[in-house]
């Protein structure tokens, strides 16, 4: 026993030391924050459950929360949208003060980018296919030189949002419709432009992992198709992002089996990067049965689920769940008032507490 046991801490210690554990970096309890620090410079004001008046990111922390997720946009074009990369450095820092990591999600637009829409950003519209991959190449480069400049590298990086459908439209257009109209080369060159920026920031030692972010988290034959598609063109990443809402994406069976199948066969690290739920009634279940009622519990008990869906993928490849947007009205973690509501404590029962109470340490 003395001899296995000797056997199996030499394997672990070897396999920490070649960063080959499912589980090196922590799982992410998280949030979409990008709209936190615009909020909070115009004045609005969050609560605790109890009350309190405290920050944003303060109270998810103290709820379990340590990762946020931040979104940049090429050249924001809105008031609605400030994410650009001063904005972005800015709430990074804050993030980084309260010891949450960062997941940084590349727009790859002006504005808003989604399954239904991803325009190019309007300073490469007359841009050939070369030359927009090195447009890709050195946003992509010039970006995260300053986050690491600043001291606010992220550990994870997803380029682009929500790319199922591809991104960079109409040149980097994925259509399942009409497969013979895909840019599948397209969107492997953008691709590739990107994760070889970050790579060349980051070091080869993949300090930052690169996330691939599509939006069909309850789709077997959507993923197959995409992801394949990646091996086969020889796209390298090491997180498989998706978004899953009940009123797109399907059912919660849906969600389990699709990434029971996507650890199987692609063996990448998942993580749900987006999810949400209404605690207020919604008009996507107007004339439909939710799975859980639209109320502030079961709002909670959607993220408690989905949570466990997530912990429960096959070889510990399940690694977070992010909730999008958590200061949005009627979706979000608080009341019209601005107090917590009781999904802010989801998490709880396995992020607390925050610290050991006896004294010990522990290996980070």
């Amino acid at each position: 026993m003395r001899i296995l046991n000797i056997l199996f801490f030499v394997c672990l210690t070897v396999a920490i030391n070649g960063q080959s554990l499912p589980y090196q970096n922590k799982y992410a309890f998280g949030a979409d924050v990008s709209f936190v620090k615009q909020q909070e410079d115009n004045g609005r004001k969050f609560m605790d459950a109890d009350s309190s008046v405290k920050p944003c990111l303060e109270i998810l922390k103290a709820h379990g929360y340590n990762w946020g997720r931040i979104m940049i946009c090429n050249e924001p074009v809105s008031n609605r949208l400030q994410q650009d990369l001063g904005y972005v450095i800015a709430a990074a820092q804050e993030l980084k003060k309260y010891g949450m990591s960062f997941l940084l999600d590349y727009m790859m637009s002006n504005g808003w980018a989604n399954p239904m829409t991803q325009p190019l950003p309007s300073r490469w519209k007359d841009l050939g296919h070369q030359e927009r991959v090195q447009a890709v190449y050195h946003y992509v480069k010039n970006t995260m030189t300053a986050l690491d400049s600043a001291g606010v590298m992220p550990e994870v990086v997803q380029l682009g949002n929500e790319i199922g459908n591809g991104f960079l439209w109409p040149e980097g257009r994925i259509r399942y419709d009409k497969p013979e109209l895909s840019e599948w080369d397209n969107v492997a060159d953008y691709l590739k432009a990107g994760i070889k920026a970050v790579r060349e920031v980051s070091g080869n030692e993949r300090k930052v992992k690169i996330m691939l972010h599509v939006d069909h988290g309850g789709d077997i034959p959507m993923t197959a198709t995409f992801f394949d598609k990646m091996k086969e063109l020889r796209v390298d990443y090491d997180v498989i992002g998706f978004s899953f809402y009940p009123w797109s994406h399907g059912t919660l069976q849906d969600l389990k089996d699709n990434l029971f199948f996507t650890a199987r066969r692609f063996g990448k690290e998942i993580i749900l990067v987006e999810t949400g739920y209404y605690w207020r009634q919604s008009r996507y279940f107007s004339s439909a049965r939710p799975p859980f009622p639209e109320t502030p519990d079961g709002q909670r008990e959607w993220l408690e689920s989905v949570n466990e869906i997530v912990m429960n993928v096959p070889d510990g490849l399940g690694r977070g769940v992010f909730w999008w947007e958590p200061m949005s009205r009627g979706r979000g973690y608080f009341d019209d008032e601005g107090r917590a509501q009781p999904i802010i404590q989801a998490f709880e029962k396995y992020a607390l507490p925050l610290e050991r109470t006896d004294g010990q340490t522990r290996i980070q």
